[in-house]
């Protein structure tokens, strides 16, 4: 679903869940958004994330917006996962 040009900072974009089965450490994941862009995770609990908007959008500017969501375990060698997304930016000023 396309996000609108004009969507205020702080719009959930997308809901994530990441899950790890191990316990203790091994079982701790960290998630972050690469490359940086206008968008961002907030874990809302456990093992849940929303992408949310930081910064405001022109889509004159970036008509699209490709992202990944990469995930780490806490274990030594930390297991890595990733994730892209795709965000169409909508236009809110064309005739």
């Amino acid at each position: 679903v396309p996000v609108s040009e004009d969507a205020s900072v702080g719009t959930v974009v997308a809901l994530l869940s990441v899950s790890d089965r191990d316990s203790g450490a091994n079982g701790r994941v960290r998630c972050w958004v690469w490359p940086a862009s206008p968008f961002g995770l907030e874990a809302t609990f456990a093992g849940s994330y929303s992408l949310v908007l930081r910064e405001a959008l022109d889509r004159e500017r970036v008509s699209e917006y490709e992202v990944e969501v990469r995930a780490e375990d806490g274990g030594a060698p930390a297991l890595r996962a990733r994730r892209g997304l795709r965000v169409p930016v909508s236009d809110v000023n064309d005739n």
